[in-house]
């Protein structure tokens, strides 16, 4: 397998998933923006020119939540993931897809307003907007976190998903003071050496 990963992006969630499943890939690593995603040979793997992108025997696959039910279906042999009959598969997969629906709209707002765009062309209110929206997003983790460890009973894929966008999220400044459960998973994720190792690829 190939990743096409671009440090502090959403492909940290793809590397994240391979090393806690101790499996081989190769790794393609382009700064945030670099203008060889906008080739013609890089647009065939995303028409998007973004990361994450996955190659793996001949399928290419974009979308880190995609990538992350691709790899567990194929690769997961039954980890990190409960089973249908589990009474936290539907937990795990309301926040497998939590994050992409809820938080990271909120996130990309408020890394384009502060972030890309030039000083002139910000808007505040644009960024006040997100983040007040994020601090509910958050807010509705931080209830559902009480008394666990974990999104969906033991770690899966959902955390890497939902507890990447909460560590974002926590990184760009969301208030995140009076949300101790968010902290504390928070803390707990930042911890996996899997994902110290995702971070470090760069």
């Amino acid at each position: 397998m190939k990743v096409h990963h671009a440090p502090n992006s959403r492909s940290v969630r793809a590397l994240w998933l391979l090393n806690e499943l101790e499996l081989p890939y190769d790794v393609e690593i382009y700064p945030l923006g670099d203008k060889s995603m906008r080739t013609p040979e890089y647009l065939k793997i995303h028409p998007l020119g973004r990361v994450p992108a996955l190659e793996d025997n001949g399928v290419t696959i974009f979308e880190s939540g995609a990538i992350t039910q691709y790899v567990l279906s194929k690769y997961g042999n039954g980890r990190l993931i409960p089973t249908a009959d589990s009474s936290e598969y539907p937990a795990y997969l309301q926040w497998l897809h939590y994050a992409e629906g809820m938080i990271m709209p909120q996130v990309n707002i408020i890394v384009v307003e502060t972030i890309f765009l030039p000083e002139e062309r910000r808007n505040q209110t644009n960024v006040d907007r997100a983040t007040k929206l994020l601090s509910r997003m958050l807010t509705a983790i931080d209830l559902h976190m009480e008394n666990r460890e974990f999104l969906a009973g033991e770690f899966s894929g959902a955390d890497i998903m939902t507890g990447h966008a909460c560590i974002v999220s926590g990184r760009l400044g969301a208030d995140i003071s009076d949300k101790n459960n968010v902290k504390a998973y928070i803390d707990r994720l930042e911890k996996r050496p899997a994902l110290k190792k995702a971070w470090a690829t760069k």
